[in-house]
C-alpha cells in the first residue's frame, strides 16, 4: 500500500498542480477536463494495475510500444513534415511522451537489450523528428548508467544529444497557449507561479529518483525520462509533461509507474 501511496503521489503533486494553473490561467475548460481525466486513468493504472511478465513477454510489450512510435510516420497527422501524434478519433496523443515511460522502464530491466531498446526508441523521435523524446532516451540512458555503469549507454547517450540537437532544428513548432513552454511563459508573466508549479515538477523528479518501490535502474531510468522532457519544454517549443495541458505523458507515466511498482501483492 505504501508503494502505490508513493506511485500516486509522484504523480499526483504535478498534476494537481497543472490542474489548478489551467483553472487560474483561463485555459479552456476542456483542457482541465481531459487531464482531471487523464488523472484518473493513470491513478487508477497506479492503484490496481499490476503487471509481472516473463522475460520474453517484456520484450513483446517493449517491440509493441517501440512499433507505437512509428505508429505515426505511416498514419500522421503530417503538420509542416512533422509526425509525433496518435490519432485516436478526435483525440491526437504525443506517441513519445504516451509510449516511451514504459518503455524505459522495460529497458532498465533488460540487461542485454536496454541499448537496442533505446536506440530504437531514438530512431523513431528521429524521423518524426522529436527533440523532447531525443533528449528523454538521452537522460534515461545516463539515469541507467548512472545506476548500472553499463559502458554500452555511454554512446546511447552520445548519440541521443546529437540526434536531439538535430531534430530540435527540423522540427521545431510554434508554441500553443498552456501546452508547450508553460514554466518559461509563466515565469514571464507571474515568476512566483512559475516557482510553485516548478517545484512540483522538481517534487515528482525526486520521487521518482528515489521513492518509488522499483530498482534503483528503474527509477533513475525514469526520472531521467521526466528530466528529457522537462528540458526539452524549457529550451524549445515542446509539450510541458505533467504540468500542462495534454493526456499522453499523464497516462504514459501512469502506466510506467504501474509497470515499475513492484510492492508485493495482498
Amino acid at each position: 500500500m505504501a508503494g502505490r501511496m508513493v506511485c500516486a503521489i509522484a504523480l499526483g503533486i504535478p498534476v494537481l498542480a497543472s490542474l489548478a494553473y489551467l483553472g487560474l490561467s483561463g485555459a479552456p475548460f476542456v483542457y482541465i477536463a481531459s487531464n482531471g481525466l487523464a488523472l484518473v486513468v493513470a491513478l487508477a493504472a497506479t492503484a490496481f494495475l499490476r503487471v509481472r511478465l516473463s522475460d520474453r513477454k517484456c520484450r513483446i510489450l517493449a517491440v509493441l510500444l517501440l512499433l507505437s512510435l512509428y505508429v505515426p510516420l505511416l498514419t500522421g497527422p503530417h503538420v509542416n513534415g512533422i509526425a509525433r501524434w496518435l490519432a485516436l478519433g478526435p483525440v491526437a496523443l504525443h506517441a513519445g511522451a504516451l509510449a516511451l515511460p514504459a518503455l524505459i522502464v522495460l529497458a532498465a530491466r533488460d540487461d542485454d537489450y536496454a541499448p537496442p531498446i533505446l536506440l530504437a526508441a531514438l530512431l523513431a523521435a528521429s524521423l518524426q523528428p522529436d527533440a523532447a523524446t531525443g533528449l528523454a532516451v538521452m537522460l534515461a540512458a545516463v539515469g541507467l548508467y548512472n545506476a548500472t555503469r553499463d559502458w554500452r549507454l555511454v554512446p546511447v547517450a552520445g548519440i541521443a544529444f546529437l540526434a536531439s540537437i538535430i531534430a530540435g532544428l527540423r522540427g521545431e513548432l510554434p508554441a500553443q497557449p498552456f501546452v508547450e513552454r508553460v514554466l518559461v511563459d509563466l515565469a514571464l508573466q507571474q515568476p512566483l507561479a512559475a516557482l510553485g508549479l516548478g517545484a512540483s515538477l522538481i517534487a515528482a523528479f525526486l520521487l521518482f529518483a528515489h521513492a518509488l518501490p522499483a530498482e534503483m535502474r528503474v527509477r533513475h531510468a525514469l526520472a531521467g525520462s521526466l528530466f528529457g522532457f522537462s528540458l526539452a519544454a524549457t529550451v524549445s517549443n515542446y509539450p510541458s509533461v505533467l504540468i500542462g495541458y495534454g493526456a499522453a505523458p499523464i497516462i504514459g507515466y501512469g502506466l510506467a509507474l504501474a509497470l515499475a511498482d513492484h510492492t508485493p501483492s495482498g
